[in-house]
């Protein structure tokens, strides 16, 4: 199914290399849609088989139900609290779509729908989840294939920036994306039992070694357990899926928690006109705004496990600003407020280099009841390409997962949600991601 009308919804950095691998299929014409002109013109440039379009992604505009429906499908990246409109708006328009994020842990409701309008919403086809998925499911099917058992399965991922760039407390560049995927709830399996997790895993800086030359934190993201059903691993003790943050970053998220500095909510504290420092007392109700009254609530409040600890914290909370006589720039929520001044304080630059790190492993038993661990790692750091690695995994994955269905690939061209977990749809998403140099690369130890 050659030569088909593509809209991308969302200017980020995924979407470049998303359009270019779309127009590599000369037959293909590509719409790029944000909500600045300039914006969108930037990711066309050059290309006579691409155009630009200024939409708003918002439920009830008729522009932005107009350009779905002349579409033939529509590629979401956009912020995720935006998604549902996109799907709701791809099933009334009866257009097929493509996301690199999550449609829903509950399908069910996308699924009936889509069924009945005939259309596919392909979801989970990103860094993670995305290419996750294929090596995990390559695996798993080899390991069954000869009679092992998958008895546990870890999977640890950081989109971060390269150790160099990473020179602020928080250690990272992308601030609310990064704060809201530390605040969500998660929970595990592990020796056959279901574990939830709370703020306590921030407390701990135990390192987890990754690969020669890297100790990150890992931490349990959202909820792993229905993976055990998705990857057909019913055998399986242990299920974790756990994201990645360098050391130090995971002690000062969660003391910004603790101090409600990521409450997603507005609240009355939050007044135009005031210093962070006022800020900082009504969020923690300090006795004065004086640094010493703060420190003396962020103390009471955040009960640091050691002094190394506090002192890193307070570091960090002093480089934010929010013990000082600056004026804040309020917006609609804490969480908001917060990230509007981090990402003015952790403005990329130039210079900024880019780290994308996934490994898988495998804990095998085998029919002779030994034991095999096999890890899978994939490291991309910004090298010569004009994309850095993050962009190009999240942006040629999506293209690809495009490219596949508009093709009609039968695995992937059917109504309903169509999600990367079994073998059929890996493999073909995998064969195409391997020679664009993103390949997990495993090896294994006998035990």
């Amino acid at each position: 199914m050659a030569g088909k009308k593509i809209l991308i919804l969302g200017s980020g950095r995924a979407a470049k290399p998303c359009v270019e691998y779309l127009l590599r299929n000369p037959e293909n014409t590509v719409t790029v849609a944000s909500h600045t002109r300039p914006t969108a013109e930037a990711l066309v440039e050059g290309h006579a088989n691409a155009s630009a379009l200024v939409l708003e992604v918002k439920w009830g505009s008729a522009s932005l139900e107009a350009a779905i429906a002349d579409h033939d499908i529509v590629v979401s990246l956009v912020p995720i609290d935006c998604c549902s409109t996109v799907i709701d708006l791809a099933i009334l328009t009866e257009t097929n779509l493509v996301t690199a994020t999550y449609i829903s842990r509950d399908n069910e409701k996308y699924e009936s729908l889509a069924r009945s309008a005939g259309v596919t919403l392909l979801s989970e086809v990103g860094i993670n989840p995305g290419i996750d998925h294929p090596h995990a499911a390559k695996v798993i099917d080899e390991v069954h294939s000869k009679g092992g058992k998958v008895r546990e399965f870890y999977s640890y991922c950081g989109a971060l920036p390269a150790p160099a760039s990473s020179n602020n407390p928080l250690r990272f560049q992308s601030p609310k994306g990064a704060l809201q995927s530390q605040w969500n709830l998660a929970d595990y399996l592990e020796n056959s039992e279901v574990n939830l997790v709370d703020w306590s895993w921030t407390a701990s800086e135990e390192p987890y070694h990754f690969i020669e030359g890297y100790a990150f934190k890992a931490y349990p993201n959202r909820d792993p357990i229905p993976y055990q059903d998705f990857y057909q691993i019913p055998e399986a003790q242990a299920v974790i899926r756990s994201s990645l943050r360098y050391k130090g970053n995971p002690a000062l998220v969660k003391a910004l928690f603790d101090l409600h500095w990521l409450n997603p909510y507005p609240k009355g504290w939050l007044v135009p006109g005031k210093t962070w420092a006022h800020l900082q007392q009504q969020a923690t109700k300090a006795a004065t705004d004086s640094e010493k009254d703060l420190v003396a609530r962020v103390d009471a409040i955040c009960n640091f496990p050691d002094p190394k600890t506090r002192a890193a914290v307070l570091d960090g909370l002093r480089w934010i600003g929010l013990f000082s006589k600056q004026m804040a720039d309020v917006r609609k929520s804490p969480l908001d407020t917060l990230s509007a001044r981090l990402a003015d304080i952790c403005s990329s630059t130039q210079e900024e280099r880019l780290l994308v790190m996934l490994q898988h492993e495998f804990v095998v038993e085998w029919p002779e009841k030994t034991k095999e661990t096999i890890p899978s790692t994939l490291e991309l750091q910004d090298g010569p390409h004009e994309h850095s690695g993050m962009e190009r995994v999240v942006g040629v994955t999506c293209g690809i997962a495009t490219q596949l269905l508009l093709d009609g690939h039968p695995a992937i061209a059917r109504p309903g949600v169509i999600v990367p977990y079994a073998k059929d749809i890996c493999d073909p998403i995998r064969e195409k991601l391997e020679p664009e140099g993103i390949k997990l690369v495993a090896k294994s130890t006998r035990g």
